[in-house]
């Protein structure tokens, strides 16, 4: 598994873990399919000056394609941009009006769960997980627990809705998994950004109401979640993907969750209690134990 592709996951969790800050702020001023709207479409106008500076570069090598490969990869790209698009229009959306309805903390475990959704989902597309991976993601729900549940859990509205959240970004990660070899990472990031942000703008139209003022009082979570969040995060996401286990890659996505602890603690001054620090610890081994089988596997296909 190559380091630059672990570090590309890391690097958007840590974005993302973040951008829960952003997102709470921007909360208070605009209603969550606004937010989500005008925070996609920034991600996908962010990428269209790099994806006109990558044409110029590439144009002798798309030259040397036949007219079939070209036919075959644009409609990789609209495939995957548009399944993307839907899916994180779904989740994205899921996932805001849940948080409504229930705690932060029950928020950030639910939805991580897709750590254990994604490998039982891959079994059914015939991705095994060895017993490594298997203990990876117990640990790493272990750990989420202790950083997340801090009182009795149980099951409500909102609870059920960032459940379903966390079921379709399970889906949206082997999306990725399958299309990201496929075609252009950027280029399927900017389509699925445009596609959430026209989605979440057509049903804001008919839910909530939006005042100008409140775009420019929202306007530094709405550009971190924008130019960051979007456009920089989940364009590493599906680079990063590229050529690696979907499991190893939720474990590291997972993440986040630690991370927001950690924003919420250095930007808002929330303290971190040793149960929170021990579930971060327990995350880090098991993201570290994903990794170790990958390797190994690596280090005997070299030998062969």
């Amino acid at each position: 598994m190559p380091l630059k592709n672990s570090l590309y996951l890391l690097f958007t969790a840590t974005i993302w873990g973040i951008a829960f800050v952003a997102q709470s702020v921007g909360m208070e001023y605009l209603g969550p399919f606004t937010f989500n709207s005008v925070r996609c479409l920034i991600g996908g106008a962010v990428l269209l000056p790099l994806i006109w500076v990558r044409e110029k570069k590439a144009v002798w090598i798309q030259a040397s394609d036949t007219a079939e490969q070209k036919r075959i990869r644009k409609k990789n790209l609209v495939s995957g941009g548009i399944c993307c698009g839907l899916l994180l229009f779904l989740a994205s959306n899921f996932q805001q009006f849940g948080i409504q309805y229930t705690t932060v903390g029950k928020a950030g475990f639910i939805t991580a769960c897709y750590i254990v959704i994604v490998p039982v989902l891959g079994l059914f597309l015939g991705k095994k997980c060895s017993p490594f991976l298997w203990a990876a993601v117990f640990l790493a729900l272990t750990g989420l627990y202790l950083l997340c549940i801090t009182d009795g859990f149980s099951i409500g509205l909102g609870d059920l809705l960032v459940l379903v959240c966390a079921l379709l970004f399970s889906f949206h990660i082997l999306v990725i998994d399958h299309f990201s070899p496929l075609a252009d990472g950027v280029k399927m990031s900017c389509i699925q950004f445009f596609i959430c942000g026209i989605l979440s703008g057509i049903a804001a139209l008919f839910t909530e109401s939006l005042e100008v003022s409140a775009l420019f009082d929202a306007w530094v979570p709405l550009l971190y979640a924008g130019v960051l969040s979007c456009g920089v995060a989940y364009t590493l996401q599906i680079v990063g993907q590229r050529g690696m286990n979907p499991t190893v890659a939720s474990l590291i996505l997972s993440l986040e969750s630690c991370i927001s602890v950690l924003a919420g603690w250095i930007l808002l001054g929330q303290k971190l209690s040793s149960r929170e620090i021990f579930g971060c610890a327990v995350m880090f081994a098991a993201i570290v134990l994903a990794q170790l089988p990958q390797k190994r596997r690596t280090a005997q296909e070299e030998k062969k």
